[in-house]
């Protein structure tokens, strides 16, 4: 057999009007899987734990190499050495998906099927020429992925989500419950995170804006971060955590432990989901009361979702103010409604009014963030709740970016603006030892280009 008799077209290989998939590129699959299954067979396990790495390597490309003159295979000299080189990973690493997590430049992975694979890099999503040779191979590089982490996938329990040990994050759905066959998705973060400098650089954020946030956080002032799904929010979180002070602990709680902060006394808590039996899950609502117990000066939370929202807004009003967290939400006040929502979800019957006046206590500044058209993130609203008015939160922007339109590559263009507005927690600052220059607070406009 030779793969480059192999003619190179455009298919759906299951006869329909799916994904069109290249088939010399489904045949190298195939080919691989053949091999790797003898090659499995082939192996002693038991060496395993005693070999280095390129020990390993080189076992496994001799050993390919024999079963490759068995089996009657002939590979041009490209092909055999790709062959080679992926079967390693076919084994011990994420099969077709290694190359992709190699890359730095790769955001995100995500896998409808096994013969469509896209990828986001710097803020655009793009076809990638990854694919799987059919659902069985998924399933097993999906099972591999969970089984690192101690959990499990099947049709029993058919849906993960979890964290691998280099922080990205993954969700896998199989059959039954994925209908159109097994699907992952891999949200990466890099290994360098982004500091408030490359904020600035790429135009998410104005150094006014910076500096602002900054003596807020330096000045124990609480506030939100929202935004989208990918709009940039932990980044966010994330790069302004260098501005808590050095001698301050600081407490994070997370679903999946994403924050890299940039801080020395920190103690990080994760989630955890139930097990097969249905016990041992740890919620966030659990961690964040425990949290009061460990004598923080702040608390951090990766994402408020439900019931520890009120828990989260009692220790801000009661002894930890500077405390951060993010939500999802389409605006400032979508944010606000949001978290209202979600005392409600903690099983006291407070009255809207108390849980507003709660809010409003405990949060000073919303920071709202979105990803625009061609990727690009920006700082759409820092506003200030001045108080409740009429039955409902009272926002005053302060700063914000306002789209004029998008570039001849699709990229949205436009400028921060600034609305003259200074806000009420500028005498928290002042009785910190903060002063900022009053012309920060000028009205005007900054036109951006990305």
């Amino acid at each position: 057999m030779s793969l480059m008799q192999s003619r190179t077209m455009m298919l759906d290989p299951n006869g329909g009007d799916g994904p069109q998939v290249d088939e010399k590129e489904l045949s190298f699959q195939q080919l691989k899987i053949q091999i790797h299954e003898r090659l499995v067979d082939e192996l002693d396990l038991s060496m395993l734990a005693h070999v280095s790495n390129d020990e390993l390597m080189q076992e496994v490309r001799q050993i390919s190499e024999e079963l490759l003159i068995e089996e009657k295979i002939e590979l041009d000299t490209n092909d055999s050495e790709r062959l080679l080189d992926e079967l390693f990973d076919e084994v011990f690493g994420l099969g077709p998906l290694e190359a992709l997590m190699r890359d730095d430049s790769v955001s995100d992975i995500l896998v409808n099927n096994a013969h469509e694979v896209f990828i986001e890099r710097r803020g655009r999503l793009e076809e990638s020429s990854v694919i799987f040779a059919d659902d069985k191979h998924l399933i097993r590089i999906i099972q591999r992925i969970v089984s690192r982490v101690g959990r499990r996938i099947d049709e029993l329990s058919p849906m993960v989500d979890a964290r691998l040990p280099d922080g990205s994050r993954i969700n896998a759905v199989i059959p039954p419950m994925a209908l159109d066959g097994p699907s992952l998705s891999i949200r990466r973060f890099g290994r360098n995170p982004m500091q408030i400098d490359d904020l600035v650089v790429n135009n998410t954020i104005h150094q006014d804006i910076i500096d602002f946030l900054s003596s807020a956080i330096d000045s124990r002032v609480s506030f939100l971060v929202s935004g989208g799904t990918g709009a940039g929010k932990t980044t966010l979180l994330n790069a302004f955590t260098r501005f808590i002070p050095s001698d301050e602990r600081v407490i994070t709680i997370e679903d999946s432990a994403e924050l890299q902060l940039q801080n020395r006394h920190v103690v990080r808590m994760e989630t955890r989901p139930p097990n097969n039996e249905g016990t041992g899950e740890i919620t966030q609502r659990s961690l964040v009361r425990n949290s009061l117990r460990m004598r923080p000066d702040r608390i951090i939370i990766g994402e408020v979702r439900g019931a520890e929202a009120l828990d989260m807004l009692q220790a801000m009003n009661t002894g930890h103010e500077g405390s951060l967290t993010t939500i999802h939400a389409n605006d400032s006040l979508d944010a606000l409604s949001r978290l209202e929502l979600m005392v409600a979800m903690s099983g006291y019957d407070l009255p809207i009014p108390v849980v507003r006046q709660y809010i409003n206590s405990g949060i000073s500044l919303v920071v709202h963030l979105a990803r625009l058209k061609g990727g690009i993130r920006r700082v759409m609203q820092v506003s200030e709740i001045v108080g409740i008015r009429e039955g409902g939160f009272h926002l005053e922007d302060i700063f914000g970016f306002e789209q004029t339109g998008v570039d001849e590559l699709g990229v949205a263009q436009g400028e921060f603006y600034f609305t003259g507005y200074r806000p009420m927690c500028l005498s928290k600052l002042r009785a910190a030892g903060v002063r900022l220059p009053d012309e920060m607070f000028d009205k005007r406009r900054v036109p951006v280009n990305s």
